[in-house]
């Protein structure tokens, strides 16, 4: 069946239909990872839009009961060069493609990846439709012109569990039992859901913790139910200005000394909750391969797996007692940030991302360490 990819320049696309034959409207992005793709297309973060995959073969490996970061498929669409017709391997259990039926998502295939790229990064991402009916490019562009913008859209509500609830779902080892830091009792870490990567969960899990998951809107109260000793602040989707609840609460407990970490979304977020602001780039960090410079351990460089349209703006943090800890040494945006008093730090990048590199899982065990001594600590006094 053909299919029709259409951005809100009027530029048109032809290919093949995959998927779920079905029409979809979203912000058209681009991630550059080879890897990753089940947890790309299954990533909270990307709600509200369709994904280009540049890596030009997609659906190699199939897709496994392992490698799932929430309950559903989160993009609107996939867009991709050449769909792997036949999967090869050992873990997988089922086909992209038909995933994507399953679950009424649309896909096209036969596009030329690297043109739509282009595009994207010459004018910056922009809305479109995919469309795998019989429908024109004129119908869809009105449909695009009549659909509110991307960064208009609280999707944070739409991918929040929306209820509190303990994670218990078993665990591998990790894979250096030295970074382990069990406690009895364990250490009690409370995630607050925007858009939550069960990765986050699972190593947390596997260094020990406790993990209480709140939805997004969960009160001060809420989230400091139970004694928690350490806050988690999630990654999630969209603008974060349009989550004034979400900043609310976060002012109000952010200066109740516990350690907190915040990821992606939570670390923007957390600018906000300190009186600085956030503002889109021009078609964002996707990709796995993100050098980023840690400013706190000597000017150590990590390759770093990332997937976010908005970046913190450096100059709004001056005197707010944040400071940034981590930049981008691609094009110098605000990659992580430290409170001068507090034990708070946040990262823009995916220390979790199991489709990239690990090399920054360690703040999992800095923020894990961190919680432990200020626990011990106390229990002394």
């Amino acid at each position: 069946m053909n299919a029709k990819l259409v951005l809100s320049d009027g530029t048109v696309f032809h290919g093949t239909s995959i998927g779920a034959p079905v029409t979809t409207i979203g912000e058209v992005v681009f991630n550059t990872a080879m890897t990753g793709y089940q947890e790309m297309v299954t990533d909270p973060s990307y709600r509200g839009q369709i994904l280009t995959f540049t890596y030009p073969l997609i659906g190699n490996y199939g897709i496994n009961v392992d490698d799932w970061e929430s309950g559903q498929l989160q993009v609107r669409g996939i867009i991709v060069k050449q769909l792997c017709d036949r999967h090869s391997n050992w873990r997988a259990t089922g086909r992209l493609d038909a995933l994507l039926r399953e679950q009424g998502v649309p896909g096209i295939a036969g596009v030329d990846t690297r043109m739509l790229t282009r595009i994207i990064r010459s004018h910056g991402v922009m809305m479109g439709a995919l469309s795998g009916e019989d429908v024109s490019a004129e119908e869809l562009k009105r449909r695009i012109d009549a659909t509110p913008y991307y960064g208009e859209i609280d999707f944070v509500k739409e991918v929040t569990a929306g209820r509190t609830y303990p994670w218990n779902e078993p665990v591998q080892a990790p894979y250096d039992t030295a970074t382990r830091f069990l406690a009895d009792p364990p250490l009690k870490m409370t995630v607050v859901d925007y858009g939550v990567k069960r990765n986050i969960l699972r190593l947390l899990t596997t260094r020990g913790c406790q993990v209480r998951v709140v939805p997004c809107d969960a009160t001060p109260a809420e989230m400091l139910d139970g004694n928690p000793d350490g806050l988690v602040f999630s990654p999630g989707p969209g603008d974060p200005k349009n989550l004034a609840y979400a900043i609310r609460n976060m002012e109000q407990v952010v200066t109740t000394g516990l350690p907190i970490l915040g990821i992606c979304l939570g670390h923007q977020l957390m600018s906000w909750a300190f009186g600085g602001r956030t503002y889109k780039l021009k078609f964002g960090h996707r990709g796995s391969n993100h050098p980023v410079k840690d400013l706190i351990r000597e000017g150590t460089v990590h390759i770093t797996a990332q997937n976010h349209g908005y970046a913190v703006d450096a100059e709004s943090i001056n005197g707010s007692g944040l400071h940034v800890s981590h930049i981008n040494l691609n094009d110098g945006t605000v990659e992580g940030m430290a409170h001068e008093s507090l034990p708070i730090m946040t990262i823009q990048f995916h220390p979790e991302a199991s489709g990239g590199p690990r090399d920054t899982e360690y703040m999992f065990d800095e923020f894990v360490r961190l919680v432990a001594q200020r626990k011990l600590t106390a229990v002394r006094s």
